[in-house]
């Protein structure tokens, strides 16, 4: 199956995509790692063992009489090819005994796909070339699928997505979530089978390898890059191309490309989903940065956290590798290039640069002063080329269409598509990717369905080195447009793309604690402003979210927020204290009720709380009291009762179990 030549490659693109179009029916079961824990394995086990039952010719072996590159094995899984209506393979082979089928049974494909996006409505299924997309499957819902769906070309409408006015959605580009979305690094997330390189292959996969080995020099392809105005999605936006272009002109011999795809922020999981769905793109978008630096050796660096991540990207490496696309001699061209897997335990700080290269060395896991840069000295001393997941599967779709095409999308300066991971207070939650330059308002009210729980108050966004922005009297943040550059303007970082919306119920000191907890528990201790500085920074907080805060402590964070960023080693360290300025910039009417009126407006913080019963309200049914599991409680059936603040342990088991609303 060693394909040799850009000419071998081509007849295998047109070979697999007739397979492809040769399936009459498509089942795509999400197998994100959302998906998979809701039960979508159980699915796709429930949906293969139905076709068995049912004859519905499924698993294909394809055979060629001929010893050469279009024989293949049969698939592993139910996917691989479909037969043809004589049983003949697209190119005359014979199709496997798929069971005694009826005569008009379609051949359909059955895929563990990536994620599809929609993590809210999981677990999903698509069926294509209809594009029905169903929601909150179950495993019992798997028979009248195949029954009516796959048989008869049925809808089943209960399955089908509905907004809050009850309009159903049947096709999943019709739904709001999918339509104000521009799928670019996200391509084929869902939409194929993650596990088959065939299938990759079907749709174009490694045709811009092809082109950047035989119709491309390697400043073309940095040039390409360049005028692109590709940055890098890891956090800092820095631009791809300069940062290629500073490999290509080292003298070294051995050079390197590392994938970053440690991504530890708390909300995201852009890249994670990425690894999981599309490997052969990282894989693609890292060879060409190879071809494009001169560059034989890659490393992709993945927490050990994501185990279906590493399974699926090592599964693509072996399927590259026995294809003859990773390895020696590629197509034919002379240009080597392998790729290995180095696993992280987990740390933060592995997210920056010269800390991840320190581990997959084997050290430990700690930034280094620069310069030297990456560029220069970087993995095993020797020029590397680091970007994350999202900036490598941006490469591929660039080379094939070129840099005036992904101008396009996006703002001057910032161009191109962004993924970001929606969670929080919001409808609909998921996996998303806008153009460059979408609004936060579109954002959370067209794609996200708007706030859940209570009226808009603010978003997180990039993760713990990221800011919080609220909602000001002009509402002029939901206007903000998501970019490197609006972003910078207003305090806050595009980071990796974790959005966090938070509602009016949400305690913005309380925020702002959490994420320096976080910081602090993962600085790596190497430099003192950030080992010490953000020490002090939680102590502070959380003497403002106890009652003990005074006006004394706010300027005690802000010198010490401008001391860190001011001083420390590495770009964690630097913005560590960005949510924290920028709730005390936007909120400062919260902490000055914290430490002046010792209250939470919001009341989430405990030790600010004091529970009190509305006589007026309360009708004396003793259900609080009963509730109540300190005893705290007290007063005579049928009249108003009340809390003995001294014994209160502030659980707001009364406040929740109040049927008429007395406890505030």
């Amino acid at each position: 199956m060693r394909i040799n030549s850009p000419e071998e490659l081509q007849k295998m693109q047109e070979f697999y995509g007739q397979e492809l179009n040769a399936e009459r029916k498509r089942i795509l079961v999400c197998a994100g790692t959302g998906c998979v824990a809701g039960g979508s394995l159980q699915i796709y086990a429930r949906l293969k063992e139905l076709m068995k039952e049912k004859g519905i010719p499924c698993e294909v072996f394809l055979h060629d009489e001929a010893d050469g590159p279009l024989h293949t094995e049969p698939a592993d899984i139910p996917s691989g090819s479909a037969s043809s209506e004589n049983g003949q393979s697209p190119e005359g082979g014979q199709t496997a005994d798929a069971g005694q089928a009826p005569e008009d049974a379609p051949s359909v494909g059955l895929k563990k796909s990536g994620c599809h996006g929609f993590c809210e409505m999981g677990p999903l299924l698509r069926i294509d070339p209809e594009g029905l997309l169903y929601i909150k499957v179950k495993v019992e819902d798997c028979e009248e699928i195949i029954e009516r769906s796959i048989l008869k070309d049925e809808i089943v409408e209960r399955l089908v997505y509905q907004d809050q006015s009850l309009k159903s959605y049947p096709r999943q580009e019709d739904i709001p979530f999918y339509k104000k979305q521009t799928r670019v690094a996200l391509e084929y997330c869902g939409h194929i089978d993650a596990e088959s390189i065939r299938e990759y292959i079907a749709v174009g996969g490694y045709s811009a390898v092809k082109k950047a080995l035989f119709e491309m020099t390697p400043q073309q392809i940095v040039d390409e890059i360049s005028d692109a105005c590709l940055r890098g999605r890891g956090g800092g936006g820095f631009p791809t191309g300069r940062k290629w272009a500073q490999v290509l002109r080292q003298k070294e011999e051995i050079k390197y490309v590392v994938c970053n795809g440690d991504e530890g922020d708390p909300g995201a999981f852009m890249d994670r989903s990425m690894m999981e769905g599309e490997p052969h793109r990282v894989l693609e978008g890292m060879m060409i940065a190879g071809i494009a630096t001169g560059a034989h050796y890659g490393y992709i660096y993945v927490r050990a956290e994501y185990p279906l991540a590493v399974s699926r990207l090592q599964n693509a490496i072996d399927q590259a590798m026995e294809v003859g696309l990773l390895g020696e001699n590629i197509l034919g061209s002379g240009f080597d290039f392998t790729i290995k897997i180095s696993q992280g335990a987990g740390a933060f700080v592995c997210g920056e640069g010269s800390a991840l290269t320190s581990s997959i060395e084997g050290n430990r896991g700690m930034p280094r002063v620069k310069p030297p840069r990456t560029v220069e000295k970087g993995l095993f001393e020797k020029p590397t080329v680091l970007n994350n997941v999202e900036t490598f599967c941006n490469v591929a779709p660039i080379i094939l269409k070129g840099a005036d095409w992904y101008k396009t999308m996006g703002p001057e300066n910032n161009h191109g598509t962004k993924a970001f991971a929606l969670t929080g207070n919001v409808n609909n939650t998921g996996l998303i990717e806008v153009p460059m330059g979408t609004t936060l308002r579109e954002v959370i009210f067209d794609i996200g369905g708007g706030v859940k729980g209570g009226s808009f108050k603010a978003v997180q966004i990039g993760g713990p080195s990221g800011g919080c922005l609220c909602i000001s009297a002009t509402e002029d943040h939901l206007d903000l447009h998501l970019d490197f550059d609006s972003l910078k303007k207003v305090g806050a970082m595009i980071g990796s793309g974790g959005l966090v919306v938070m509602n009016d119920k949400s305690c913005m000191v309380e925020v702002a604690r959490f994420f320096m907890n976080f910081t602090q528990n993962e600085s790596c201790g190497k430099c003192v402003p950030c080992r010490e500085g953000t020490k002090r920074m939680l102590e502070l907080l959380t003497d403002i979210t106890e009652g003990r805060g005074t006006m004394k402590h706010l300027d005690m964070l802000q010198e010490l927020a401008d001391t860190i960023s001011d001083t420390a080693l590495c770009g964690l360290g630097k913005t560590a204290a960005f949510p924290v300025v920028s709730t005390m910039k936007y909120f400062r009417d919260e902490y000055i009720a914290h430490v002046v009126d010792k209250k939470c407006p919001a009341g989430q913080c405990k030790a600010l709380v004091n529970f009190s019963i509305d006589p007026a309200l309360c009708k004396g049914c003793t259900k609080c009291a009963r509730l109540c599991p300190v005893s705290a409680i007290s007063g005579e059936l049928k009249k108003p009762h009340t809390i003995d603040v001294s014994k209160c342990i502030k659980c707001g088991a009364c406040k929740d179990g109040c049927p008429f609303h007395a406890i505030s």
